[in-house]
């Protein structure tokens, strides 16, 4: 077993167990895009960053590919985590602002702003679709091409392989091909229609190093009562 610290508790894991098992394993929400279980990590999205280390070595990591190790410090919700996954769903809108899943992401983590070009693409490049193909349906009909700019996910030559059995696994694990917000304007990026609220017990300067990680929030479901 591993000894490791996650948001100030002393818990243990198995040997092999990456931070974003091991949290959510002892009840630390963390969330993610591109990690699914049954399919190998991959560290595309960026949304489960987490902060490891104390003073000078602290640092920002993805936890679905980072591996539990003996003495490591975890936080999963500080200011800098939090402002991080901002950013990065910021980002996520710019891209595909009709995605219902990455609008419920913005309306849960209070983003209310979206700062970048609208592009409306429908791919966020995941990888969720590839490594179903690969990993669940043993088929291998589409992948990556390209690089940078130019990177997108198909099929060689844009050709229907001979592989593929259509069976829409594709599609049922992509964020941004599932259901769509109706928002398409730019200055509508954000719906925030559903659950834009802010929970009442995290005010800054109270809560620097770490933020409310509690997931439904206990006041909140106070608050509702």
């Amino acid at each position: 077993m591993i000894n490791l610290t996650i948001n100030g508790l002393d818990l243990s894991v198995e040997e092999g167990t990456t931070l974003l098992e091991a949290a959510r394993f002892w009840g630390f929400p963390i969330p993610t895009l591109c990690a699914m279980e049954g399919l190998s990590p991959y560290g595309a999205c960026r949304l489960c960053v987490v902060e490891i280390g104390e003073g000078k070595q602290v640092k920002l990591v993805s936890s679905c590919t980072y591996p539990a190790q003996e003495g490591l410090k975890i936080r999963t919700a500080s200011e800098r985590v939090l402002r991080a996954r901002k950013m990065i769903i910021e980002l996520l809108l710019a891209s595909c602002p009709q995605s219902k899943i990455i609008q419920d992401l913005a309306s849960k983590h209070n983003v209310r702003q979206q700062r970048f070009r609208q592009e409306y693409e429908d791919c966020i490049l995941c990888g969720l679709c590839v490594r179903m193909c690969e990993e669940q349906m043993m088929a291998k009909a589409i992948g990556f091409r390209g690089r940078g700019e130019t990177r997108s996910i198909g099929t060689p030559f844009d050709v229907r392989s001979e592989v593929c059995r259509l069976c829409g696994g594709c599609m049922y694990v992509c964020p941004a091909c599932q259901l769509r917000c109706t928002f398409t304007e730019p200055e509508k990026a954000i719906c925030g229609g559903c659950a834009n609220l802010s929970p009442p017990c995290v005010e800054k300067p109270t809560f620097d190093d770490m933020m409310c990680y509690m997931d439904p929030c206990v006041a909140c479901e106070i608050v509702k009562k």
